[in-house]
């Protein structure tokens, strides 16, 4: 999948993405990552992207010919014509169904703002979708995009060294990720939940399964919906709700 990310800070992209989970997929040719530089499209002598904005207030507005031109010039690398997302606090708030969504496209263009924002004409004329990560303001659109990328890259095949992985985290169905453990056995006087040491997988299910409904009951109930539960998920989310268990308790069988 190709992300072709339209900035002012190209390093500040290419220097995020070249570690850990996605540098492996840049290196590897499942993903890549393209820093566009905003600025190197400005027709003006002295590389200016900004301007006054009409009708006064605060600040400076990004100009549309240069984000035009890098658009143009990006988009001709794309078999077909992309997708193209405006990092921007008016969108959508980015969750792991848009992130699914997304990993369905062969390949997407991100647009950074910056100052006080762009010119509406040319996020009229490109922009597909607008996309933010949250009710707050940041500086620019780079972090947001940087967010994205990471998120949807996950889903992509390939991506994630073991497959399951992006299936069992939080986010990824309805219920939050269950705990997890690695050594020592005991830390601090907390020793791991001895249902982990018993090598009986399917044992080892339930008790995940369980916990997981019980983290999301105690810190996320917005995201149940019991009609989309399974007969299991169902049983096991009465009995918590009637016990009244909190999640992460040894005493929570499924």
């Amino acid at each position: 999948m190709r992300f072709c990310v339209l900035t002012l800070f190209p390093e500040m992209i290419r220097n995020a993405v070249s570690y850990s989970v996605l540098g492996r997929a840049a290196a590897a040719g499942i993903i890549s990552v393209e820093a566009v530089d905003i600025r190197e499209y400005s027709r003006d002598k002295h590389k200016h992207v900004d301007d006054y904005p009409f009708g006064g207030g605060a600040g400076m507005v990004m100009q549309p010919q240069p984000i035009y031109d890098a658009y143009e010039d990006a988009r001709r690398g794309f078999a077909k014509p992309p997708k193209v997302v405006y990092l921007s606090p008016q969108g959508r708030v980015l969750n792991q169904e848009i992130a699914r969504e997304l990993a369905q496209e062969e390949g997407i263009i991100l647009l950074c703002g910056h100052y006080e924002g762009v010119d509406q004409r040319v996020l009229d004329e490109i922009v597909t979708d607008e996309i933010s990560i949250g009710d707050f303001v940041l500086t620019g659109g780079e972090l947001p995009a940087l967010v994205l990328i990471d998120a949807v890259a996950r889903m992509v095949d390939g991506v994630l060294g073991n497959e399951s992985s992006a299936g069992e985290e939080s986010f990824s169905g309805m219920f939050l990720e269950y705990p997890q453990y690695t050594r020592p056995r005991e830390y601090h006087g907390m020793p791991v939940p001895e249902i982990l040491m018993s090598g009986h997988h399917a044992n080892i299910a339930k008790w995940r399964l369980t916990q997981s409904i019980a983290a999301t009951i105690q810190k996320r109930p917005d995201l149940i919906e019991p009609e989309r539960m399974t007969e299991e998920e169902r049983r096991i989310y009465e009995k918590i709700q009637q016990e009244g268990e909190e999640p992460r308790v040894k005493s929570v069988e499924p």
